[in-house]
C-alpha cells in the first residue's frame, strides 16, 4: 500500500511539474542551449526509465528506474548541448565571440581502407 502510495504522488508531482510553465530568462549562449538539452533529456530519459518499469516484474520496487533515466538523460542530454554548441569563433548579431572549439572525429570508409577524420567547426554564425 505505501509503495501504491508512493507511485501515485510521483505521477502527481511530475504532471504538476510539468503542467507548471515558468519563463525562462537565460541570455541567448551556449549555455542556454545546454540547459534546454539537459532538461530534454532527463525528460526523455524519465520516460524511458519508465518503459523499462513497465516491463519489469514487480513495479512498485522499481522505482529508480525513472530516476536512473532522467539522471542519464540529463548527463547525455547536457553532453549533447555542450558538443554541439561550439566553435571557435561565432558571429551573432555583429558580436564576435570566442571559444574552444569542438572536435568531432569522424570515420571514412574507402574502397581500400577505413579512415578517421577529425573535425571541427571554425566559424559559425548567423548571417
Amino acid at each position: 500500500m505505501k509503495k501504491l502510495r508512493v507511485l501515485i504522488s510521483t505521477i502527481f508531482s511530475t504532471t504538476i511539474l510539468l503542467l507548471i510553465q515558468v519563463p525562462c530568462h537565460a541570455a541567448e549562449t551556449a549555455f542556454k542551449e545546454i540547459v534546454q538539452d539537459s532538461i530534454y533529456g532527463g525528460l526523455a530519459g524519465t520516460v524511458v526509465g519508465a518503459a523499462v518499469l513497465a516491463f519489469s516484474h514487480k513495479p512498485g520496487d522499481h522505482l529508480e528506474y525513472m530516476a536512473y533515466g532522467a539522471a542519464a538523460g540529463v548527463l547525455g542530454g547536457a553532453a549533447y548541448g555542450y558538443f554541439s554548441s561550439r566553435a571557435l569563433v561565432e558571429v551573432d548579431n555583429g558580436k564576435v565571440k570566442f571559444a574552444i572549439p569542438t572536435v568531432m572525429p569522424d570515420v571514412q570508409d574507402s574502397s581500400r581502407k577505413s579512415s578517421v577524420v577529425i573535425m571541427t567547426e571554425l566559424v559559425k554564425g548567423n548571417f
